[in-house]
């Protein structure tokens, strides 16, 4: 498998959905997860560079991620959406 250069989080209600990729932009991973494994997921792949929407949800997650060794990075809600696509 290769290495996971940055993961794109979007967190919601319940579920939140990663997406992971490669230096190269290759997909390497992309996941559900219950709001509830969200940490024990990250906490098993090696540190790396989350980028997550800016919200009020977002400042709690990128917390609790650097602790665990994360880059955490939040993005304006306008620069989300070429991610998406």
């Amino acid at each position: 498998m290769e290495k996971v250069s940055i993961v794109g989080l979007d967190i919601a209600k319940s579920s939140f959905h990663a997406h992971g990729a490669a230096a190269n932009g290759s997909k390497v991973f992309s996941k559900a997860l219950p709001r509830g494994r969200v940490l024990e997921f990250f906490g098993q792949i090696e540190p790396c560079t989350i980028a997550l929407e800016a919200c009020a949800g977002a400042h709690h997650w990128s917390r609790e991620l650097s602790r665990l060794g994360h880059d955490v990075r939040l993005i304006a809600p306008q620069y989300v959406k070429p991610y998406v696509k």
